[in-house]
């Protein structure tokens, strides 16, 4: 049986070059970073080489990276925190996003208060720009805009620079969930001066469990996790050593080999649309993740024309195939109500029809996706 792993956008496969890397820290490197002797030293040295070479990635300085548990944990941090510490009343986001950010902000909005306010999607599922410029000059409330800027079910990609100028013409404070596109777009937090970026390195070809917060210098955000001063007092708490080090060797390998890697990928994807769109002609994809130029070249959404009854076995089909991708994203696996994207974009009509998410990487191939086209278009008739 073919074994296909189609779901990059939930976790992707560990380069062999950063399980190196960790095997040594694991082996060699277990002094706490914290402590003074040589053993300490090393590992604190280790840790702030890897600060160095994320700021240096992302144009930042290296005091405005904070390593953490990963992408929920950033996201947590920088919204609670905002509400907590910079007195922001309103903040302003979509229906879309990540449930790191939409459970966070519905929780600030009973504990704190907050106003919420959610800024209108297109057809395809895209922020409406200019209902976003009206509630930023809605009323004086201290604002805060959080928007992703590659969504992780239908891959469309924010024209962030656009919403970076609103901010600034309007005062906001902007927070970016940025964690499926760090590691597969260039970024210059300079040249689009965002306040606040979350990353998971496990989303690059890096190990589970770290990622980090992008900080603007002088934010005045301070810790929520107490009781230590590690991560320049910002996280307390033993640092992840062996998953920084992980982190630190999956991003310089992303950036690296960026332009070879999404030559590759969006070859992966252009092949897998252009042969949907041949075999089973009325297939449809959800969103922008049709189009090569609106969304990420790492995914496509795609529906299909499937009776809702048989559409109840796909899935568990497709795994019997061997083939592994998504109804949604991974997140909410187990959950029977469906993609809360899907359903803020799609009519009743098309929501009876199933959805799937296949993500690609560098390590799948046009074989694979072949086989993969084969099973559904069976599927199908």
């Amino acid at each position: 049986m073919e074994k296909v792993y189609l779901d990059n956008a939930a976790t992707t496969q560990v380069r062999e070059n950063v399980i190196a890397k960790m095997q040594d820290a694991l082996s060699n490197f277990y002094g706490n970073p914290s402590s003074t002797h040589s053993f300490g030293r090393s590992a604190r040295t280790a840790i702030e080489s890897a600060r160095k070479t994320v700021a240096k990635y992302m144009n930042a300085q290296p005091s405005e990276i904070i390593f953490t548990s990963g992408g929920t944990e950033a996201d947590n941090m920088i919204l609670r925190s905002a509400v907590r510490d910079l007195g922001v009343e309103t903040i302003i986001t979509t229906k879309i996003e990540h449930h790191a950010v939409l459970h966070t902000v519905d929780d600030l909005r009973k504990d704190f208060g907050i106003k919420v306010e959610f800024v209108a999607l297109d057809e395809f599922g895209n922020p409406k720009l200019s209902h976003l410029g009206q509630l930023l000059e809605k009323d004086g409330s201290k604002k805060l805009v959080s928007l992703m800027h590659v969504n992780n079910e239908i891959g469309n990609r924010l024209d962030i620079a656009k919403v970076c100028r609103l901010c600034q013409e309007y005062q906001a404070l902007f927070h970016s969930d940025t964690v499926q596109s760090i590691g597969h777009y260039a970024w210059d937090v300079k040249e689009c001066p965002v306040d606040f970026m979350t990353a998971a390195a496990h989303k690059f070809h890096g190990p589970k469990g770290v990622g980090f917060a992008y900080i603007r210098k002088n934010s005045k955000l301070k810790p929520l996790i107490l009781g230590g001063s590690q991560e320049r007092g910002f996280r307390a708490g033993t640092e992840s050593f062996h998953n920084i080090v992980g982190l630190e060797a999956a991003l310089i390998a992303a950036y690296d080999n960026l332009k070879e890697e999404i030559a590759y990928v969006s070859g992966l994807k252009k092949h897998f649309i252009d042969s949907l769109q041949k075999e089973i002609p009325t297939a449809t994809f959800n969103g922008h993740s049709g189009d090569m130029d609106k969304s990420t070249y790492t995914l496509v959404n795609v529906r299909l024309p499937i009776d809702p009854q048989k559409a109840l076995m796909l899935h568990f089909h497709l795994d019997i195939k061997g083939i592994a991708c998504s109804k949604g994203s991974a997140c909410q696996s187990g959950s029977d109500a469906g993609s809360h994207v899907l359903n803020e974009i799609l009519s009743e009509e098309d929501l009876k029809k199933p959805s799937l998410r296949f993500s690609f990487s560098k390590y799948n191939t046009r074989k694979e996706l072949d086989y993969v086209v084969d099973v559904l278009k069976e599927f199908v008739q």
